[in-house]
């Protein structure tokens, strides 16, 4: 009876924690997209009601459109760009030995543990010399770049994970069989690293999509999604900020979702 006790108080503590934690993460969240359909022009309790006029001012407002495909410019671009860098140096890091493998892991995975407020600064102070050098601004461009950086590393461990757990008895084979290096590469080693690859994509474009400091530090005036509505909450108290924040949201929930998908499905030998 104590044993069964005992592990019932142990079950009730942990399932409790998560229950706590998710509650503390969540609450906030939901409680911002409850605000996007304050019928009210403040944020404000008790509700006035309920309506869906703030999505629609979204759609008539010049700076939030801008703000959109500024965001997904750049959140695009930064997939692209790090998820082939991350491939390509999770197939080195895992596949190939070489002098100064350990110090190019290292730099390699710096970004993961430097705060993206510290990373920042020192890109903004780097590009501002280098922008008087070469006369340029502050702006997409050197937001793509430091996303880039900031992101490869996460890309390149995710594949890198794809790549030790792959097969490479099944690229002696498709040798065996006449098949070239490219097209081991193209038919064989690709398609099978895929769901590695993809999902690092998907990652890749979240954590620009919802980057908030990188961009607020090296976009200059340019204004994406998160620092549009960091400035509109900071200055006023409208629900077109809320209602902004719940666009931004629910793209990243819907990928999330579809990368999970991808990762059931693969574990089932459906990929």
């Amino acid at each position: 009876m104590n044993h069964r006790l005992e592990a019932r108080l142990v079950e009730i503590v942990l399932y409790g924690s998560v229950a706590a934690v998710l509650v503390f993460f969540y609450l906030p969240i939901f409680t911002l997209i409850a605000f996007s359909f304050h019928e009210g022009r403040y944020l404000t309790l008790p509700f006035d009601g309920f309506s869906l006029d703030w999505y629609a001012a979204l759609l008539d407002n010049p700076n939030a459109k801008g703000a959109l495909v500024n965001s997904t410019v750049i959140a695009l671009i930064s997939m692209v760009a790090s998820t082939i860098f991350g491939t390509l140096a999770g197939i080195v890091a895992v596949r190939y030995r070489f002098p100064g493998k350990k110090p190019f892991l290292a730099l390699s995975a710096a970004p993961l543990v430097f705060p993206q407020l510290l990373l920042g600064i020192v890109l903004l102070l780097w590009f501002s010399v280098l922008g008087r050098w070469l006369d340029f601004n502050n702006g997409v461009t050197t937001a793509i770049i430091g996303h880039v950086v900031y992101i490869t590393p996460f890309a390149m461990v995710i594949v890198a994970v794809q790549v030790f757990n792959f097969d490479a008895t099944l690229e002696d084979a498709a040798r065996d069989c006449g098949a070239g290096d490219w097209e081991v590469y193209r038919y064989v080693t690709i398609p099978l690293l895929w769901p590695g690859i993809f999902s690092a994509a998907i990652f890749a474009f979240l954590l620009s999509w919802g980057n908030f400091y990188l961009t607020y530090s090296l976009a200059g005036s340019t204004r994406t999604l998160p620092t549009f509505v960091f400035s509109g909450i900071a200055t006023g108290s409208s629900p077109l900020y809320p209602a902004m924040a719940t666009v931004v949201f629910i793209p990243g929930i819907l990928l999330v979702m579809l990368a999970d998908g991808l990762r059931r499905r693969a574990a089932r030998g459906g990929v």
